[in-house]
């Protein structure tokens, strides 16, 4: 049985065993208010018990009506809230839909297949799934169980290892240059949404303005398509800019557009996981009904089985290339949404007792399996196309999502109508992802400023957020700005996100403890099934070994293809000074890491082996934190006992 905890009556400081401080284990008990003591003499016989210098004479009092009592040493009242208190998820499917929503992104239809053909068509699977189980599953269950534990966002929940505090600050920075730029693809998606409503499509050789550009059959590669001059010269205007260096005007249709976007995510973010997990149940699940209408529809095309075939396609030479196994570490990036912070935001609204090892599993593989299923659906298309122009498929597969797929759409029967559904399909891809990076946004602030959460000053804050992304994602959407989104795009999520990433795996692994970690999840899931033991065994090994060890890969390829391979955007070279302008971006990422750490070490006093000791173990507000209900371990009764000398004194025939 715990120590008694005094009332509002104990008003001197607590006397514990030891001389130990108040809260920290050892038996306490609290002084006399000063108008009970009474003048007299006594002693603690007790061996370790420091006496007080004037200790009161045996006293009772039981009579006194008083607070409850607690299970627990004299804890200390804790501080008043400096704001609202954190929301939780109103149900588990939200959670699982958020976070399946955030993953299953834009990537997913337009990375993935893209990736198979290029590297080896079906054989690129076997590197995928390797890396999935030993990189991607690991780190995804890390990142939410962290959030879930901490309940805090990727800052505050470095309580736990204060010396890797700017690995947070890294994901939310990565989050932010993921932010700018990734909601320009939903401008662009509203842009063809809104030319979707015409008949014939503008980007089609049955409209009027494209019937010099459809005279030439032969499908040369110098050719133009229709298709791609509606990209280039109406959407982007990118033939009236030179480079980098000529950004030219803001293309006022896709500012109108960025605006819709941001209107979009602003409204639906206002009250935050209560807004967004209602609408993610539309945003989660209609991509996959557009997906499996695809589907079914491409199987009805003639040539989309040469389509099929060619994602299939195996080419086992490619296994010996280290360019497949680094496209197959980044698409899991990508695709799972590791390393950015909107995972771990997401799981912080968790209950406590949330199975995350279930979660991980459920989202992670249900995620990779979207990926795989939707290239049936766009090289069935693809391959009608080829079959149609009377070219490979190979030669269509390049650029698809904005030029290649609308061209095959608009050669289907009722091709607005396909053309309306796709896109949509896009844009709820899209904003899902977008939920995900403003909430590691957001969730990074409001954890380190409470008092923003009052509804009124987070819809001011949420509000300036997307004003200020808005007007900084102007420079992407001028008659340049692809050059300088291809740039943000290449260096925000490179070797910064793999640092960041290689760092939490790292620092939760030797810095809090690999033991406490897998610890910490038992706790969590309470009543631990053996196959979560045996799952939680093998994510040990991989924590420890395997996944450090392949982000050690990824990152020393990174560079090695930084630095051989120059970037192009088309034909494009991009110029010396913008190259090194990206790469510090990327620097900038990783410097947080040694920067707040460094700031960790000033912190602590003593030697630097001291500092280092004391950085790297949890803050006392780490436990609290995980939001354990204690409200068992309170026993209310309606009276106080103080306690006396005699209290202490051992007593050598007791059995207790």
């Amino acid at each position: 049985m715990g120590p008694i905890a005094a009332g509002p009556m104990a008003a001197g400081p607590a006397v514990c065993q030891g001389g130990a401080a108040p809260g920290s284990g050892a038996l306490c008990c609290p002084a006399l208010p000063p108008e009970q003591e009474m003048s007299g003499t006594g002693h603690l016989d007790t061996p370790g018990l420091t006496a007080p210098s004037a200790p009161p004479e045996p006293t009772v009092n039981i009579f006194h009506e008083q607070g409850p009592i607690a299970g627990q040493p004299c804890p200390e009242p804790p501080a008043p809230p400096e704001g609202p208190p954190r929301e939780t998820w109103a149900g588990r499917y939200e959670f699982l839909l958020s976070c399946l929503g955030y993953c299953v992104g834009l990537g997913n239809v337009w990375r993935f297949p893209y990736l198979c053909y290029r590297n080896g068509g079906g054989v690129f699977l076997i590197p995928y799934f390797i890396l999935l189980f030993l990189t991607g599953l690991p780190l995804f269950l890390m990142e939410l169980s962290l959030g879930q534990y901490g309940a805090a966002g990727p800052i505050t929940v470095w309580k736990c290892c204060p010396i890797l505090r700017g690995v947070g600050v890294g994901m939310l920075l990565v989050s932010s240059l993921v932010s700018l730029y990734y909601n320009v693809i939903i401008a662009w998606t509203f842009y063809y949404l809104g030319s979707s409503f015409q008949s014939p499509l503008p980007w089609s050789c049955d409209a009027p303005q494209n019937a010099e550009l459809c005279q030439n059959p032969s499908g040369s590669a110098t050719h133009t398509s229709a298709s791609e001059a509606f990209w280039k010269e109406q959407v982007l205007g990118v033939t009236h800019s030179s480079g980098l260096g000529d950004p030219g005007p803001v293309q006022w249709p896709l500012a109108l557009c960025l605006l819709a976007a941001w209107v979009v995510v602003f409204l639906c973010m206002l009250k935050g996981i209560r807004s967004s997990g209602k609408v993610v149940y539309f945003t989660a699940t209609f991509p996959y009904v557009v997906i499996l209408i695809l589907i079914i529809r491409g199987a009805t095309l003639s040539g989309s089985l040469d389509g099929v075939s060619f994602y299939l396609s195996s080419d086992w030479s490619k296994l010996q290339s280290a360019q497949v196994w680094s496209d197959a570490a980044s698409q899991i990036f990508y695709s799972l949404g590791i390393g950015f912070g909107g995972l771990l935001s997401m799981a912080s609204y968790n209950k406590f007792d949330n199975n995350v090892i279930r979660d991980t599993l459920v989202i992670a593989i249900g995620n990779c399996c979207t990926s795989f299923f939707a290239g049936f659906a766009i090289f069935s298309v693809l391959g009608h196309m080829a079959l149609k122009k009377g070219v490979p498929v190979g030669s269509v597969a390049l650029g698809w999502q904005f030029v290649a797929y609308p061209e095959a759409l608009s050669l289907l029967p009722g091709s607005p109508f396909w053309s309306i559904l796709f896109f949509l399909m896009l844009f709820t891809l899209g904003v899902d992802t977008m939920f995900g990076n403003i909430e590691s946004i957001t969730t990074a602030i409001l954890d380190e400023f409470p008092a923003l959460r009052e509804w009124r000053r987070k819809a001011l804050f949420l509000g300036a957020l997307c004003i200020s992304f808005y007007l900084l994602g102007l420079l992407l959407i001028t008659q340049g700005g692809i050059f300088w989104f291809t740039l943000i795009d290449t260096y925000s999520t490179g070797f910064g996100l793999v640092i960041i990433t290689l760092f939490m795996c790292l620092g939760i692994s030797f810095c809090y403890g690999i033991d406490q970690f897998c610890q910490d999840i038992r706790d969590m899931i309470c009543h631990c099934p053996p196959w979560c033991s045996h799952m939680l065994g093998y994510f040990k090994l991989c924590w420890v070994f395997f996944t450090p060890c392949l982000l050690l890969f990824t990152l020393i390829y990174t560079f090695l293809e930084m630095y051989g391979v120059p970037l192009r955007y088309g034909s494009y070279t991009y110029p010396a000074w913008g190259t090194s302008l990206g790469i510090c971006v990327g620097v900038l990422t990783c410097l947080q890491v040694p920067l707040w750490a460094i700031v960790a070490l000033c912190r602590e006093s003593g030697t630097l082996s001291d500092r280092i000791r004391k950085a790297t173990q949890p803050l006392n507000s780490w436990r609290a934190a995980s939001g354990r209900d204690m409200s068992a371990e309170v026993i209310n009764v309606p009276f106080t006992i103080t306690l006396t000398s005699s209290d202490f004194t051992a007593q050598p025939d007791s059995s207790t």
